[in-house]
């Protein structure tokens, strides 16, 4: 089963939407990182399942998570999840750079 792999900037995504949902409550925070990473997790057994965007960069999927999208790639090694935003935000305003680095899991 591939392997999931989030990039620095999709880490750091994660860590804003915590620490914004975590100003008014921690537990709602910490619930909702467990569901981003359970749906992103759905990844490894089924990585076509969000929808092409070629619009956002080359080789892009999206896959809803609530209000955000999780913008990912499927590579030889499996998906890697490049950026996570709102849903609402003009995606062309949003800085992606679907090469950097990989962390670990």
């Amino acid at each position: 089963m591939p392997v999931m792999r989030y990039s620095r900037q999709a880490r750091e995504d994660i860590l804003y939407i915590w620490q914004h949902i975590a100003t008014s409550d921690h537990h709602s925070a910490d619930r909702v990182l467990d569901r981003i990473e359970a749906r992103c997790e759905q990844l490894k057994g089924f990585p076509r399942l969000g929808p092409r965007r070629p619009d956002v960069f080359a080789g892009a999927r999206a896959l809803v998570i609530e209000r955000w999208l999780a913008l990912y790639r499927i590579d030889e090694y499996g998906p890697r999840i490049v950026r996570i935003v709102d849903g609402a935000q003009d995606l062309s305003a949003i800085a992606i750079a679907p090469d950097e680095d990989t962390d670990d899991q």
